[in-house]
């Protein structure tokens, strides 16, 4: 690893940590964001939403750029785009302005991935899944921190909007001190070479049927902690009867458990036999988590369970489905992060319109609809985990992305 570049990527990381309170502001400042637009929590849902549309608009050309352009002008276009949400949020009165700016952080998303998960690599070519996982790390710490700073501001009476400038502050430092740090070459424009081995194996084609579970799995686990990522501390309050500052410290307890699990599974998932068996385990996990915290909505398993699916939801099994599905098809890695991310995407922005219109029902039935969705996931993880196994045992060759 090169040394010069270990103050690039703590600033790249600090990034990921204001990332993550950007990722629940809107839904922890819920009540206070329904009087300033005049709306009810459905119509918050729909800003928030506004995010994972942002998103998927710039995701894969945002990655083919940063390879022509370099990673810095993406990563700072991506902090600017944060700096104007955060400001502009909390300065709107309108339900409609407040979409934009929504979107608008969606499209910071991308810009950050496209510039910091191929900078990270590039200066840590030796180690780059530990570098990149790393991120999670980073971005669970900023959703465990926010809650605590919520309850600091609702107990000392303080206006809602300083946490939102509590992450711009953040980020603009960060943005100064990026700005003058070192970043890796990229490799730019270079003519693909096609060898006589990548000719033989180009005339495979992969089963539509593996790239289809892949990406229906890229969807259903993004939904699963995101879904309960928005939604955990209007449960607690309102289903399990726990106080407001209580329930907002159900993130932080989320969190931990993801924390955990990123620490657990780096060092399982070197071993590539592991994954599929991790897959399974945390994909089940999370559907008897939920299945429970349904059936018994009290606030001590609520509490359990916001550490249970931190752990198996929201801890790395994201990475892990990316991973196997990379390396299904290792001849096209590129196009099938951004299949895989995209169909995630295509996940948040769904999701709260679903759950929005649900919330008008009752918020109970959001829990029961996750609780489905980690049941097709499961069966899902199951399927993965039976071709890993066949492909392994059968010495099958992997065939690249069709064009």
């Amino acid at each position: 690893m090169k040394k010069t570049y270990f103050s690039t990527a703590i600033g790249l990381y600090l990034n990921y940590l204001v990332h993550g309170m950007g990722v629940i502001l809107m839904s922890l400042n819920m009540s206070s964001l329904e009087q300033q637009w005049q709306t009810n929590a459905a119509g918050v849902s729909i800003v928030i939403s506004s995010l994972g549309i942002g998103r998927l608009s710039v995701l894969l050309l945002a990655g083919l750029l940063s390879d022509r352009y370099g990673r810095r002008p993406f990563i700072l276009l991506g902090m600017i785009c944060y700096l104007c949400f955060f400001v502009g949020i909390i300065n709107t009165h309108s339900i409609y302005i407040a979409y934009a700016f929504g979107f608008l952080a969606g499209m910071a998303n991308s810009f950050l991935d496209a510039g910091t998960y191929p900078s990270l690599m590039e200066a840590f070519p030796h180690s780059p899944s530990t570098a990149n996982i790393l991120i999670k790390a980073f971005v669970s710490s900023g959703q465990f921190l926010l809650p605590m700073v919520i309850s600091l501001l609702v107990w000392a009476e303080l206006w809602f909007g300083w946490s939102f400038l509590l992450a711009a502050g953040i980020m603009l430092a960060n943005g100064v001190f990026l700005f003058r740090c070192r970043f890796p070459a990229h490799p730019g424009n270079q003519p693909a070479i096609k060898t006589v081995k990548e000719t033989t194996v180009a005339k495979h084609r992969c089963s539509l049927l593996d790239l289809g579970s892949y990406t229906l799995y890229g969807y259903i686990s993004m939904a699963t902690f995101y879904l309960v990522s928005q939604w955990l501390a209007q449960y607690g309050q309102f289903v399990a009867g726990m106080s407001y500052t209580l329930s907002i410290k159900l993130l932080s307890v989320y969190t931990c458990g993801s924390l955990l699990c990123v620490l657990i599974t780096a060092p399982l998932v070197r071993k590539a036999e592991r994954a599929p068996s991790l897959l399974m385990l945390y994909t089940f996990i999370s559907l008897i988590a939920l299945l429970t915290v349904c059936l018994h909505p009290t606030p001590a398993v609520v509490i359990a369970f916001a550490f249970v699916i931190g752990f198996s939801s929201a801890g790395g099994v994201v990475q892990i489905g990316l991973t196997l599905m990379a390396a299904r098809f290792p001849h096209a890695k590129g196009k099938a992060t951004g299949i895989y991310y995209s169909a995630g995407s295509i996940a948040t922005f769904t999701i709260p319109l679903i759950t929005a219109r649900l919330s008008q029902t009752s918020i109970a039935h959001i829990m029961w609809f996750d609780t489905g969705i980690a049941a097709v996931g499961f069966l899902l993880a199951l399927f993965i985990g039976y071709r890993s196994r066949m492909a392994s045992k059968h010495s099958l060759k992997l065939a690249p992305l069709a064009e």
